[in-house]
């Protein structure tokens, strides 16, 4: 099996700029989340009408300020991470399943399996994103299983069509003919010789897809298609604050701020991965 790889020392691609803030801006909001909990056990879902519409640094019980009903800004924000974060990893790790396996078996086999995968992918592709989004909710109803699930179908695409067009590249090479010439079976050409070498452009994509997936979310939570507005998520924030921008911004500020930064530092991840995984700059 032949792996083309990054020989650089790990201390010389770690002191990259990318990968530093990157990895800073995502792993405060990733322990934030984790630490919800612990941090705030209600889940910013306290009620204080005495304490409504407090501006941010007002005092240490509530230093980003509370909402129109006297949740704290804080709470919700951390909270509503979870959700964001939840749905970006979960339904990029089951388009990443889906879409390997489709091209994997497309590109390798080619003939009928390749015919039926790819015209259903094109297919696919022809259709209105807004359009397949509003009738899959008008039919199945909202909600978090249904929107990662509308996201896993949606988006398989596109991993399909990567690991495809590599999968063609390889199985011409002389390590596939070899292992294929001394009787290797398919599935094992396919799991030891194909898929380490496709994972590269695979880890990029994913990367970057978690945090299209969170804007994504966010986006159709603020359009009332994606999370139950009963949970808080960082679009169902800026949906419940677009009403009091001029009078309290800091409910829409703050979620739009941690979207934000997320989605920088997920970025960053993606292109300091490209340039490690990539030495040959073909991804």
């Amino acid at each position: 099996m032949a792996v083309i790889e990054d020989r650089r020392p790990w201390s010389r691609r770690l002191r990259n700029l990318e990968f530093i803030l990157g990895a800073a801006l995502t792993g405060m909001m990733v322990l934030a989340v984790l630490c919800a909990g612990l941090l705030f056990p209600d889940g910013g879902e306290g009620f204080d009408l005495t304490a409504r519409l407090l501006p941010p640094f007002h005092g240490w019980a509530h230093p980003l300020g509370t909402d129109p009903v006297g949740r704290d800004v804080l709470a919700r924000v951390v909270t509503g991470g979870g959700i964001s974060l939840t749905v970006g990893f979960a339904s990029v790790a089951g388009a990443v399943v889906l879409g390997t396996l489709a091209g994997l078996v497309a590109g390798y086999y080619r003939g009928l399996w390749d015919l039926v995968l790819m015209r259903c992918a094109d297919v696919q592709q022809a259709l209105p994103f807004i359009l397949i989004a509003l009738t899959f909710i008008a039919i199945l109803g909202g909600g978090l299983d249904r929107l990662i699930f509308f996201m896993i179908i949606s988006q398989w695409v596109q991993y399909a069509r990567l690991v495809r067009g590599s999968v063609l590249s390889l199985r011409e090479r002389e390590f596939v003919q070899a292992a294929a010439a001394i009787g290797v079976r398919d599935h094992r050409i396919i799991l030891d010789h194909l898929l380490p070498n496709v994972m590269g452009p695979i880890v990029i994509l994913m990367t970057l897809n978690v945090a299209n997936n969170i804007l994504l979310e966010s986006s159709l939570t603020f359009l009332g298609l994606g999370v139950d507005p009963l949970i808080p998520s960082w679009g169902g924030m800026l949906a419940d604050g677009r009403t009091y921008v001029q009078t309290a911004w800091w409910i829409s500020v703050f979620p739009g701020l941690a979207i934000m930064l997320t989605v920088l530092g997920l970025n960053l991840l993606g292109d300091w991965l490209r340039d490690v995984l990539d030495p040959t700059g073909k991804i």
